[in-house]
C-alpha cells in the first residue's frame, strides 16, 4: 500500500534535480526518476512496469538482507564456469563474448551473477518447500495442452558480426570479402532456452545462410547474426519430454508462490510515491 510521506520531507525530494530526483522510496530505500527511465530503456517497458519491477527488486534485496543470505565468490565463479562451458567457451573467451553483446566488465558481470544467484537463494527459501512436484494427470494435461510449445528448436549455430559502426557492420555483411577492423566476427551456438523470446523469433524467421536484420544492443554497438544451422530435437514425443514438462511446471508454480508472496510483501511495505515519469 502506498503511503504519503510527511510535508516537509515531501518538499525536499521536489526539491532535487528532476533527473536524480526521488521516484518512490521502498522502506526507506530511493528508486529515482533515473533509474526508472534506465528501466524503461534496458527493458523496453513503459514507466509503470519498470517502476513495478524496480520497486520487486528492492524488496527482494531487503529480503535477502534480512534473511542473512549471502554467495561466495567461488559460487560465483562456478556459474560463470558452468555457463561458460554450456557456450562451449573458456572463461577469458567467454568474458570477452559478454564483454562485446552486453558491454559488460568482468568485474561487472560477476556482480550481475551474484546478484542472480541471491535471488535464486530467496526464491529457494521462498517457494520449494510450497510446492508439490507435478502428478502423472497434470503432466499429460501439461503435455496436451502445450504441445506446439515444445516444437521449438534446441539451439541456433551462428556467426556474430558486431561492430560499433553501424555502417562498417551493413558493408560487411553485405560484402562478406570485405576487411573491416572494427567489425568482430565470432562464432556461437546459441541455446533457445538462454536467449530472449525476441531474439528466438528473429532467428526462426531467418532463412539458413543468411542475415539478420542489424540490432542495437544497450551498450551502443550493433549485431547482425549469419544463420548456419538449426538444431533441432532429437525427441519430441511425450517421453522424451517428460522431465521438460515436470521442470516447467514446477517453474510456473514457483512463479506463482513467489509473485503471490511480494503481493503481499509489497502491500504491508512502506512504498512512497513521490513522482511518477511522464
Amino acid at each position: 500500500m502506498y503511503k504519503i510521506l510527511l510535508p516537509l520531507i515531501f518538499s525536499a525530494l521536489l526539491c532535487a534535480e528532476p533527473i536524480n530526483g526521488a521516484s518512490v522510496i521502498v522502506k526507506g530505500d530511493i528508486i529515482t526518476l533515473y533509474d526508472v527511465k534506465e528501466e524503461m530503456r534496458v527493458l523496453n517497458v513503459n514507466s509503470t512496469v519498470a517502476t513495478d519491477s524496480l520497486i520487486r527488486k528492492k524488496l527482494e534485496a531487503a529480503e535477502i538482507s534480512e534473511r542473512k543470505i549471502s554467495v561466495t565468490s567461488s559460487e560465483v565463479y562456478d556459474d560463470i564456469k558452468k555457463v561458460a562451458a554450456a557456450n562451449k567457451m573458456g572463461i577469458d573467451e567467454f568474458y570477452e563474448a559478454v564483454r562485446n553483446s552486453n558491454g559488460f566488465s568482468s568485474a561487472e558481470f560477476k556482480e550481475k551473477t551474484k546478484e542472480k544467484l541471491l535471488s535464486q537463494k530467496l526464491y529457494s527459501a521462498i517457494a520449494y518447500s510450497s510446492i508439490e512436484t507435478p502428478k502423472e494427470d497434470e503432466i499429460k494435461e501439461y503435455y496436451e495442452l502445450h504441445k506446439e510449445d515444445f516444437s521449438h528448436p534446441v539451439a541456433f549455430k551462428t556467426t556474430i558480426y558486431s561492430s560499433y559502426s553501424k555502417d562498417a557492420l551493413q558493408k560487411k555483411i553485405t560484402t562478406p570479402m570485405y576487411n573491416a577492423s572494427d567489425v568482430k566476427v565470432e562464432e556461437q551456438v546459441l541455446p533457445f532456452e538462454r536467449i530472449s523470446p525476441e531474439l528466438a523469433k528473429l532467428l526462426q524467421n531467418t532463412q539458413i545462410n543468411s542475415f539478420t536484420p542489424i540490432i542495437s544492443e544497450p551498450n551502443g554497438s550493433f549485431v547482425s547474426f549469419y544463420l548456419k544451422e538449426i538444431q533441432n530435437p532429437k525427441e519430441t514425443n511425450y517421453e522424451g519430454l517428460k522431465n521438460q514438462i515436470v521442470n516447467l511446471i514446477m517453474e510456473r508454480k514457483r512463479e506463482q508462490v513467489l509473485s503471490d508472496y511480494f503481493a503481499r510483501l509489497r502491500g504491508n511495505a512502506e512504498i512512497q510515491v513521490i513522482r511518477e515519469v511522464k
